[in-house]
């Protein structure tokens, strides 16, 4: 009987708040692609927005008002919020309904959020914790962002280790049962919220216990409790291994009665693929065999028709991060050439309290500390070439030539009565076409002509003096022709002073781990 009030409560709290939007949701899915009411693409590019540390409020209350921080999320060019939570938010009523705002913030001696929050938020200081967590979603949806609901862990707190008690299911912290009866909740509460699309079951499943076996007994049923309680939100389902591994899925699989809404996830870090593994290893050799590895876990989904959400990436934008940059790179190609949906980690400048430390600086972040400023903006430019569909129902295909390391296409360049190639935001940019059997490369119906001397600018031209290219490297990505004159291997290239595609010998081709390959590396999309 307490939960059926308190379950009441929540309804009646919920009515004056719902978000209206003109977008055609629901969203479903069609084959690997999700896709609007409509039938047509709908590109989720997300950024993550964690509310499930031990305040269990959306971090970056008490820097900035949260309308800010809305706009601030379109303004960069994102459509969605992966928005985490903790399950005790819904299994554990005194948390979310009698615990205020302040009340939680006081209990952890965070004084000077209270202010902030009292400052730039005074609407959600005096409200229970739930009620707070529907003020940020329902901002989303008057901004038009998208929210993903993910259920990130039990307890409020950090996650994740193999040690966890709420590491997969049967852990002392994580009973089945309950966690059913949670997403069922949380589903039902946003059953009419327009822009909470999905709703992902649980972050990072991981442990000494992680097995397939119990996997294939709780994870589909989750699935089910989200999906009659809430028909409309897609499913998405994670994997094993840090959710880095859904291989299990290659042999065996199961019956499930929201097939239009099922979803998977996976996660991609540098750190995945061993500590500093990136800085050692040659980056061509080196991301042709971890795509391999990350094709195999889980990119095989695709080519079987169902729709893979890369729902956390990201590295260190403070730093010279060498391993992170060179993954980065590779992350972003793959995540291009398979126009996949995905959602960076994260958002955050800095979290309230975090494994003890308060204010503790989110290197992954993408915001500053401040909440108000890009943390790094050539990280922002990168991520933007990957922000808009490319391809699927209801869009026009076209076919690009994309540089990861920029996030920018090539694109034809008149300039003095000589046509030559550039980089230019791929919105923007002109269709490039290049077949590897024909070795030419295509832009604005001209084709290219290579230099015979290194640095000079690569030119367009038509009728017999095409030259043929070749993908030279293990990652195919390197653009190579051999001289007229003499016969040397040089490769397409960046200027960086002015964006010009110019031709320059060929580096890092394989095995020298010493220098970077990544300017060179153009994309076939």
């Amino acid at each position: 009987m307490a939960r059926s009030i308190s379950l009441c409560l929540f309804f009646f709290l919920f009515i004056s708040w719902i978000p209206k939007l003109t977008t055609s949701y629901p969203l479903s899915t069609k084959s690997r692609w999700i896709v609007d009411e409509k039938g047509q693409r709908v590109k989720l590019a997300c950024v993550n927005w964690p509310a499930h540390l031990q305040p269990a409020v959306a971090e970056g209350l008490s820097k900035q008002p949260l309308d800010s921080i809305s706009k601030k999320i379109v303004s960069m060019g994102f459509n969605c919020v992966r928005l985490t939570w903790p399950l005790d938010l819904m299994t554990n009523d005194t948390l979310a309904l009698k615990v205020t705002v302040k009340q939680s913030f006081e209990r952890l001696n965070l004084f000077d959020d209270v202010l902030g929050i009292q400052t730039h938020n005074p609407k959600i200081l005096n409200l229970p914790i739930f009620n707070a967590f529907q003020e940020v979603v329902s901002n989303l949806g008057q901004n038009g962002v998208m929210v993903i609901l993910d259920n990130h862990l039990t307890t409020p707190g950090w996650c994740c280790s193999d040690n966890d008690l709420d590491a997969f299911f049967e852990y002392p912290n994580f009973d089945p049962v309950i966690w059913t009866k949670g997403l069922s909740k949380m589903a039902t509460l946003f059953r009419n919220v327009t822009n909470v699309v999905g709703m992902s079951l649980r972050n990072e499943p991981r442990g000494t216990r992680d097995f397939p076996d119990l996997w294939f007994r709780y994870m589909p049923k989750g699935g089910e409790a989200v999906h009659a309680a809430n028909p409309e939100v897609l499913v998405i389902l994670s994997g094993i291994d840090y959710d880095t591994n859904l291989s299990f899925l290659r042999d065996r699989f199961f019956n499930v009665s929201y097939t239009d809404k099922l979803v998977f996830e996976q996660h991609w870090y540098s750190f995945s693929d061993g500590r500093d593994s990136w800085e050692k290893h040659n980056s061509n050799d080196f991301c042709a065999k971890i795509v391999e590895k990350v094709t195999h876990n889980g990119g095989f989904l695709i080519g079987r028709g169902f729709p893979l959400f890369l729902t956390e990436f990201g590295a260190n934008l403070r730093s010279g991060d060498i391993s992170g940059n060179r993954y980065l790179n590779c992350l972003v190609a793959w995540a291009a050439e398979n126009d996949l949906d995905w959602a960076v980690w994260a958002l955050t400048g800095d979290y309230y309290l975090r494994t003890g430390q308060k204010h503790m600086v989110e290197t992954f972040g993408i915001l500053a500390p401040n909440w108000k400023d890009v943390a790094n903006s050539t990280y922002l430019q990168k991520l933007s070439g990957i922000q808009l569909p490319v391809r699927g129902p209801g869009l026009q295909s076209k076919n690009l030539l994309f540089h990861p390391t920029t996030g920018l296409c090539v694109t034809s360049n008149l300039s003095n009565n000589l046509s030559t190639l550039r980089l230019e935001q791929c919105r923007k940019a002109e269709p490039s076409t290049f077949n590897p059997s024909e070795g030419i490369l295509w832009s604005n119906k001209m084709c290219v002509e290579a230099p015979d001397a290194v640095g000079q600018k690569v030119k367009l031209g038509v009728g017999t003096k095409c030259s043929k290219l070749g993908q030279t490297a293990a990652t195919h990505m390197h653009l190579s022709f051999k001289t007229a004159s003499n016969g040397m291997l040089l490769c397409l290239d960046v200027d960086e002073r002015d964006n010009s595609i110019v031709a320059n010998p060929c580096k890092c081709l394989t095995m020298d781990a010493s220098c970077d390959p990544a300017s060179q590396w153009f994309k076939v999309l």
